[in-house]
């Protein structure tokens, strides 16, 4: 795995791919204090010769639209970890979606007796929204699926999943494309001294995995049943899982670009496969 630099650009446009456009958990939290790690919330970019997957709707996806338009990209496959508002409140501001050159399927596997399309829309009405989200041009297809589920993009992309423990629920995913494969699993609360089943399965053997690393675990008694975890947690599931990198992902407004400085010390002294993910840095696997 490697940053995308020197790469021959044939070679590098059939390559799997992972760009983090929004890092941050909670809540957007833009100034210069987080300008290194970056301030956006939930947004994930996977590309994968020619197919593209977008990893949640946080305050991130905008900038990753304004790039798409300007690349030409024209359509995604949006998989949605869940539907809490730093997850999805970047999507009304999402200009692809007002492009009717654009498609879109929007997907998630947490709502029981609610639908994707539901909630997306929702957001969108007064008095929340100027304007509903049938103002938005592009071909957008809602899907729902249960979370465990597993399903083919391509007959080259194929997603497996899991259910997270999150308040409201939550889903994790797994990519597998050429041979390599990738996590993203946030926003699930572990259990001290009970690693979470769910999460070794899926992220067994994983080239990468994008963990919920909101806490350090001194800070983890005083949020239980916030639905979250610590680093130390994600670097203990990465070793046990045999995962060959670790983001720590999801960071908490209130840590500082300091602050995550030093957890990124602490957790390469823990195990050397772990980093802190950062706005804008782009993953080769």
């Amino acid at each position: 795995m490697a940053l995308d630099a020197g790469i021959p650009g044939e070679q590098l446009g059939m390559a799997f791919k992972v760009k983090f456009w929004g890092v941050r958990g909670t809540i957007a939290c833009p100034g210069p204090k987080h300008a290194i790690f970056g301030g956006n919330t939930s947004c994930i970019e996977v590309s994968m010769g020619g197919e593209k997957v977008i990893f949640d709707a946080g305050t991130g996806i905008r900038l990753l639209g304004n790039w798409m338009l300007k690349k030409g990209a024209r359509q995604a496959t949006i998989l949605m970890s869940h539907t809490h508002w730093d997850h999805i409140s970047g999507f009304p501001f999402f200009k692809p979606a007002f492009d009717e050159d654009c498609k879109f399927t929007i997907m998630a596997g947490h709502l029981n007796g609610r639908t994707i399309q539901e909630v997306f829309s929702e957001q969108m009405i007064a008095p929340y929204f100027p304007v509903p989200i049938d103002i938005m041009n592009a071909d957008i297809k809602f899907q729902d699926f249960k979370a465990g589920d597993s399903f083919d993009l391509t007959d080259k992309v194929h997603v497996r999943t899991a259910a997270l423990n999150h308040p409201g629920g939550a889903t994790g995913y797994r990519l597998e494309f050429d041979g390599k494969s990738m996590c993203y699993v946030t926003d699930t609360e572990h259990v001290p001294g009970k690693p979470d089943e769910n999460v070794l399965g899926l992220i067994e053997g994983a080239d990468l995995v994008i963990y919920d690393c909101s806490y350090e675990d001194s800070e983890f008694a005083a949020k239980v049943n916030w639905g979250h975890s610590t680093w130390q947690e994600g670097v203990r599931l990465a070793t046990a899982a045999n995962v060959k990198r670790l983001a720590i992902f999801h960071h908490d407004p209130d840590h500082e670009d300091d602050k995550m400085e030093e957890i990124e010390c602490k957790a390469r002294e823990m195990w050397a496969g772990s980093f802190v993910a950062r706005e804008n840095v782009r993953l080769v696997l």
